[in-house]
Parts: C-alpha cells; structure tokens; sequence
C-alpha cells in the first residue's frame, strides 16, 4: 500500500514533466512551488557572499554551467529543477521563469530585467479550463543569446545561438540562428 500511495505523490508532476494535462493545485507541485520560493529568497540573502551564493544557486535550479552565472534578485520560479542554465548565465531583476516543463539555457545568454518565460499553457477552452487543468512545453535558448528587457517567451519555443531578441517582445515561435527579433509577436527584423 506504501507504494501506491508513494507512486500517486508523482503523478501529476510526471504528468507534468511529460507535457500532458496535470492538476496545477496538486498538493505535491504546490509544495515543490513553495520550495522553490524559499531557495530564492535565500539565494538572494548570499548575493554577495560567492561561495555560499553558488551553493544556493545549485540547490535551487537543476544544474548551472559554472561558478560565474548571477541570478538578481527578485526572481521568481515556478520550480527551479526544471531550469538548467549554461556557463556565465545572467539574469538581471525582476525575472519570471514558470518551469512547469524544462527550460534548457546555452552558454554566455543574458536576460535583461523583467524577461519572462512561460512553460506554463491553460486550455483555451472556458469549461475545460475551469477544471483546473494545465499543460506545459519546454524552451530551449542556444548560446550567446540577449534577451532585452521585458521580453516573454512562450511555452514550446526554441530559440537558437547568436540571437538578439528585443526589448518587449513577445515570442511566439522558434527563432533560428543569428537573427535579431522584435514585436509582438518577434519577427525577424535582422541576420547577424
């Protein structure tokens, strides 16, 4: 009966993780939620002290490329496991990163402050939204990437390396290589 009861602690995240319809308000997620809050405030509290500061930044995200990466504060995360940052990654304030699916982040990316990343969908649907279902998709970010101010990248997107996206722009769909982008939705407005 334990393994039952262990095996139903999981459900909804591997729901989640697999990208199918899960229960957003499952006491499990909402736990690992809280969590994650906790490990932000404390990565905040140790921002000037580097050793301790890359300790809480491991513990917080699912793995961190080196020992030069800045997360500023405030940030908030859904989870933080599911964030997986390369070498010399910064963030600058006031950053959202909703990690219902994994968001994966190549090396030298800087994010300018207020850059969201949304994983997270709700159905479309009014009733079926009602039920509390949610479903997420994950982002990957290639290498030597800006993301200016303000910018939202949407769930199941890809951006690739050497890309510029501009400040406020809301990002729809994949971006290729060595392009810059703005508007809403981004468009490629430049090859690099």
């Amino acid at each position: 009966m334990a393994d039952n009861a262990e095996h139903d602690k999981y459900a909804e995240q591997r729901k989640m993780l697999a990208g199918e319809l899960y229960t957003g308000a499952d006491p499990y997620l909402r736990q690992l939620h809280k969590e994650a809050q906790e490990k932000s405030a404390k990565l905040a509290l140790v921002r000037h002290e580097p050793e301790k500061y890359i300790e809480a930044m491991r513990d917080l995200l699912g793995s961190v490329g080196d020992d030069k990466a800045i997360i500023e504060s405030p940030v908030y995360f859904d989870y933080g496991k599911n964030l997986h940052v390369g070498k010399e990654f910064y963030m600058n304030y006031n950053c959202t990163i909703l990690d219902c699916a994994r968001v994966d982040i190549g090396d030298n990316v800087l994010f300018g402050p207020s850059v969201q990343v949304y994983t997270a969908e709700h159905p479309v649907d009014p009733a079926e939204r009602l039920t509390g279902l949610e479903s997420a998709r994950p982002i990957k970010i290639g290498n030597n990437v800006w993301v200016g101010g303000g910018a939202i990248i949407l769930p199941g997107v890809t951006i690739g390396s050497g890309v510029t996206i501009g400040a406020g722009s809301v990002v729809t769909k994949d971006v290729p290589d060595n392009v810059v982008v703005v508007g809403n939705p981004a468009r490629i407005v430049k090859h690099v």
